[in-house]
């Protein structure tokens, strides 16, 4: 955790010695009562927190001092995968950056996971801020998953794809790809909207190789190895960030 980060309001109130952003505060950074630390709101400012009082309960305050960059103008359409997988993605997605992750029902997802309690119990929010910790950033993705290919795809087309779609629109799939996913990225420098659609652990099914290709998506793939969903999106991701310097 390279960032403690707070809801807005939460700073208000007394922190209980059993949440465990306490129990790094007290245990891992070893702070006393006077002693300050990097902290931040969630979608807010960056700044440094001070402990004022230790004991069944935390007692803080926060002084901010800067606001964080924009994310990075990525969007992932992931096939819904099992729930751990997605778990890890959420995490290691957001640590990337990215400003959107929607995971979508493909030809061959298992509709059952979009039931998962991840999803229905609000889970899926930790996993994003523990990324977003790691980081040492604020701002979080927006993330979804009631969305069918088709829809996530009419909205990349639709008017709000400046918000979510739009610019470059890659694929990942082993079997029919047309080029690499570093030659189609480009070079070091390039920048703009991108958008990367990963199949489910079971992979593309033909319909969806065919809505994608419709919505203007080009097949890439990252070699000939055949790569877990969630290896495949960090590799992806840190390419993509990469043309960025």
């Amino acid at each position: 955790m390279n960032l403690v980060l707070f809801e807005a309001g939460e700073l208000d109130a007394p922190l209980p010695a059993a949440d465990p952003r306490a129990q790094h505060i007290l245990k891992v950074l070893r702070r006393a009562p006077g002693d300050s630390f990097v902290a931040g709101i969630v979608d807010g400012p960056l700044g440094q927190a001070t402990l004022l009082e230790a004991g069944e309960m935390l007692r803080l305050a926060f002084s901010p001092t800067r606001e964080p960059p924009p994310l990075p103008p990525i969007t992932l359409l992931v096939g819904l995968p099992r729930p751990q997988t997605a778990r890890d993605l959420l995490r290691d997605a957001t640590t990337l950056g990215v400003e959107c992750i929607q995971f979508v029902a493909t030809e061959r997802a298992d509709p059952n996971y979009a039931a998962s309690t991840l999803w229905s119990s609000g889970e899926w929010r930790r996993h994003v801020i523990a990324g977003a910790a790691q980081a040492c950033d604020t701002r979080l993705p927006r993330v979804s998953w009631t969305h069918t290919l088709a829809s996530a795809l009419a909205e990349c087309a639709g008017p709000r794809a400046g918000a979510g779609g739009g610019g470059m629109r890659l694929a990942l799939d082993n079997y029919e790809a047309s080029a690499p996913l570093s030659r189609a990225l480009g070079g070091a420098g390039s920048s703009g909207r991108l958008v990367l659609a990963f199949g489910p652990e079971r992979g593309w099914g033909a319909a969806d190789r065919a809505a994608l290709r419709a919505a203007g998506f080009a097949l890439c793939s990252l070699g000939e190895r055949v790569l877990r969903l969630e290896t495949a999106v960090t590799a992806a991701l840190a390419l993509a960030r990469a043309r960025e310097e």
